[in-house]
This record gives structure tokens, C-alpha cells and sequence, in this order.
């Protein structure tokens, strides 16, 4: 990619009416250029709006990325479970396609306590099958685990960069935020976010910092890790942040998860426009 781009997860809050056409206006209105399609709680989208969504993200050159359902576990003991997982990724996946969009984020799973090594080959199994199968089906884009925000969830920067090595068509999905809390307070400096950049340039080289698919919010979070999110200035450095991210020429995109999403993406993009 040729520059890093800010935006917001999912439609800005002051769209008016809230859908995601409008969304994408709203985004270009606000001088951001890309837009995360929100598939949390369910994918919204549908195969007949799609097309439309496409137009109009190309018209207003906004850069579309999508976040799949919470409701993924691809370490499941249940098969059936498992395999809900994968069709709701590749749906994801699907509907972004069809939306023009480049890049597909998730939450991979928990350890549930198992070895980390065997909970590791279930992912990669899992993902294995959903790369497979999209290019099966001849959809290239970015499909992206997630750094999880707890201790318990499966994706630490190591697990994320290795599986990225290993198959064709995974990158990370850097979460600022989370690998802050996940730490239990580290990663939250410029040298810190320096060295996590360097980790990644390091395991996946230079390309990957030019195609980088980033989250940054606030973030609470207690013993166990992460909360809730909250606005940009409750906890993340996000000075130091824009900072290491100017200074290793990250491409790519940055979304905002705050619950001021627009806000402080324009104030991140504000910081970094600065340096």
C-alpha cells in the first residue's frame, strides 16, 4: 500500500441514517479513508447490497476491511462448533469479496487450558482450510487472526507472526490496544511499539509493515486482561505509537475502536499527520 490510512470500525457515529452507505459518505466526508464493515454480532451485508457497497467505497476511494463474528472458537473440543467457526470466517471473507475489500480480521479462539502447542495446530488446521478454500473459490484477500486482548485467548504476537509464515494469505491484525492489556500494562511505549514492529519486520520482512492492518483504542484492563474499550486518552500512548508507526513507514490501515470511534481516528490521523 502506498500510505497508512485511518477509519473508523464500522459506520462513524454521527451517520445520519446509520447504514453502512451512508457510513462510507460519512468516512469520506470526514477526510478518513477506510472504513471497517462490523460482522460482530452478525454479517449485515447481504449478496444483492453488496455490489452497491463496492461502488460506492471506489467512488469515494474508502478502503474496506471487515471484522468477523465474536462467536469463533477454531480450537472447539466440538467439531460442529469448529466448523460454525470456519463458515462464519469464510462468509466474512465472502461478503467482503463482494464489497471490494482487501482484508478480513478476527478473534481465532481461546486455549481453554490445553497445551499452547496443541491449540496452535488447531488453528492452523482451521485456518489452513479457510485459506484453501477461498482460493478455491478465487477470492484473494487478507485473512487476518487477531491479537487477543487476555492471557486466555489464542493469538500473542509470536503465535500470529509464525502462523503468518506458515500459510499463504495469513498476516497479522495488530490490536495496539490489546497486546497493551494482554501484557498486563507493557507495550506502551515508543520503544516498545518499536520492538514490536522490529518482531514483525524481523519474522515477515519489510513487506509486511507496508501492508499492515492495525486497531488502536483505550483500553480497560484487570488481572486477567482486557475489559471494555474506551477512548483514546484513558491508556494507550498513542503519541509514542504514531510516532514508531511514522518512523517505520507503516502502511496499511489503522482503525479507531474506541467508542468515539470518528473522533479518535481524526485525532490519531492529527498526531501522525504532524511528525
Amino acid at each position: 500500500m502506498e500510505k497508512l490510512l485511518f477509519g473508523t470500525a464500522g459506520i462513524p457515529v454521527g451517520t445520519k441514517p446509520r447504514n453502512t452507505l451512508e457510513g462510507i459518505k460519512q468516512v469520506k466526508k470526514l477526510g478518513l479513508g477506510c472504513m471497517e464493515l462490523e460482522f460482530v454480532r452478525s454479517i449485515n451485508i447481504s449478496d444483492k447490497k453488496a455490489p452497491e457497497v463496492r461502488k460506492l467505497a471506489k467512488q469515494e476511494n474508502v478502503l474496506l476491511s471487515a471484522h468477523a463474528p465474536y462467536f469463533i472458537n477454531l480450537n472447539a473440543v466440538d467439531p460442529e462448533k469448529r466448523k460454525a467457526s470456519i463458515g462464519r470466517i469464510l462468509n466474512s471473507a465472502r461478503i467482503l469479496n463482494l464489497c471490494g475489500g482487501w482484508s478480513v480480521c478476527f478473534h481465532a479462539g481461546f486455549y481453554m487450558g490445553m497445551p499452547h502447542d496443541k491449540v496452535y495446530q488447531s488453528v492452523r488446521e482451521s485456518l489452513e482450510a479457510i485459506t484453501e478454500a477461498l482460493k478455491t473459490e478465487g477470492i484473494k484477500l487478507w485473512v487476518r487472526p487477531e491479537i487477543g486482548g487476555k492471557p486466555t485467548s489464542w493469538g500473542s504476537l509470536e503465535e500470529i507472526i509464525k502462523i503468518s509464515q506458515e500459510l499463504e494469505g495469513v498476516q497479522p491484525c495488530i490490536d495496539w490496544a490489546h497486546l497493551h492489556a494482554r501484557s498486563l500494562g507493557k507495550n506502551n511505549s515508543y520503544s516498545e511499539f518499536a520492538a514490536v514492529l522490529e518482531t514483525i519486520e524481523k519474522g515477515l520482512g519489510k513487506e509486511a509493515l507496508k501492508n499492515m492492518h492495525c486497531h488502536a483504542e483505550g483500553i480497560e484492563f484487570g488481572p486477567k486482561g482486557e475489559r471494555s474499550h474506551s477512548n483514546l486518552g484513558s491508556s494507550l500512548n498513542y503519541q509514542d505509537l504514531m510516532k514508531a508507526l511514522k518512523d517505520f513507514s507503516v502502511k496499511g490501515v489503522l482503525i479507531s475502536e474506541s467508542p468515539n470511534i470518528e473522533g479518535d481516528a481524526l485525532l490519531m490521523k492529527k498526531v501522525y499527520d504532524s511528525l
